[in-house]
């Protein structure tokens, strides 16, 4: 079931997703049955602990999975009818940064480090271009300058090596590459991961900027909850790959429906209410491994018996809310008093 949305328009529907790795154990389901609905020009939040499932759902959006790892099912469509997961290598290739466009958590990683910055750029543009659309050399050198200046770097930068820069910088130059072809939906692997918290808060404002700009969807993946009560406008929480409560930002910080969402936002540092800090109790389960019924239930302070046995489906119990907990559903068919 999903959420309707209001009067915004759909930009990308995924249904029923599923990434499995193949292990000497057996398989290990990273993103397991995953139904969401991404609006055009919102700023949607995923949060979850590490080995949820977060990444590996958008290196998926864009094909980027690698053996032992694969698509197992599922559907991501585009507004224009395209569904991500089954396109081949050519048809994903022109996809890629003219559509859906992805910042990665390790700018050091994915830049080239005997390349120029500036001319990883161009590489860019020139690669993604259409057939008998790519720009003379001029033409590229003033789009690199432009999206230098988009980005708050100047154009100096072009003939800099990625170990000459900042981790700031490498950011940014990340993020103008993500924007080169003016994508419409940007998936940013938490971007801000390796910043201090000023060069966090910058970049943070200029991705901010730049969607504003392309009127661009961007999915932002993290564990920050701070950072995604201040970008977010709606939150997707995941535990054990799959989703288990999506709303309005305010409603899951201020009115969380979910246990294991009420754990998160409980671990979260209050400088106005004196108290104990706790964290979540337990420890991730295994994929390989993992319990019947609902996986959160063996670190739920308030499971009850069926939650052993009996698996929870995301469905609607607020407006614009989506859960998957049997506790709503018992309050649901508990008899009126």
């Amino acid at each position: 079931m999903s959420v309707n949305g209001g009067n915004k328009e759909t930009l990308l529907d995924i249904r029923g997703m599923e990434v499995h790795f193949e292990t000497r154990r057996g398989i290990a389901r990273a993103v397991n049955e995953v139904d969401l609905t991404l609006y055009k020009g919102e700023r949607f939040g995923l949060v979850g602990e590490s080995g949820s499932g977060k990444t590996t759902l958008i290196l998926a959006l864009l094909r980027m999975i690698k053996t032992p790892g694969f698509i197992a099912a599922g559907s991501a469509t585009l507004d224009d009818g395209t569904d991500l997961l089954k396109l081949n290598r050519e048809e994903i290739r022109r996809v890629r940064l003219k559509r859906v466009a992805m910042v990665p958590q390790g700018a050091m990683n994915s830049l080239n480090p005997v390349m120029r910055i500036g001319d990883q750029l161009m590489l860019t543009i020139r690669e993604h271009a259409e057939d008998g659309e790519i720009p003379d050399k001029h033409t590229q050198l003033k789009q690199v300058e432009e999206l230098f200046y988009r980005v708050g770097l100047k154009p100096a930068v072009a003939r800099l090596y990625p170990h000459e820069l900042s981790g700031g910088m490498k950011q940014r130059a990340c993020i103008a590459q993500a924007i080169s072809l003016n994508p419409q939906l940007i998936l940013a692997d938490e971007p801000t991961s390796a910043l201090d918290v000023v060069v966090q808060r910058q970049i943070m404002q200029t991705l901010r900027k730049l969607q504003n700009e392309l009127d661009a969807t961007v999915l932002l993946v993290g564990h920050d909850m701070g950072l995604m009560a201040q970008f977010a406008e709606r939150v997707g929480i995941m535990y054990g790959g799959k989703l288990v409560e999506v709303g309005p930002v305010e409603d899951i910080f201020h009115n969380p429906q979910h246990p294991y969402t009420q754990l998160l936002i409980s671990s979260i540092p209050n400088f106005e209410i004196k108290g104990e800090f706790r964290g979540i109790p337990g420890v991730g389960l295994s994929l390989l491994d993992p319990p019947t019924g609902c996986l959160f239930h063996p670190r739920c302070p308030k499971a009850i018996d069926r939650c052993k046995s009996v698996e929870p489906q995301l469905k609607e119990v607020a407006a614009d809310q989506l859960v998957s907990c049997l506790l709503h559903e018992e309050d649901q068919h508990a008899p009126a008093s």
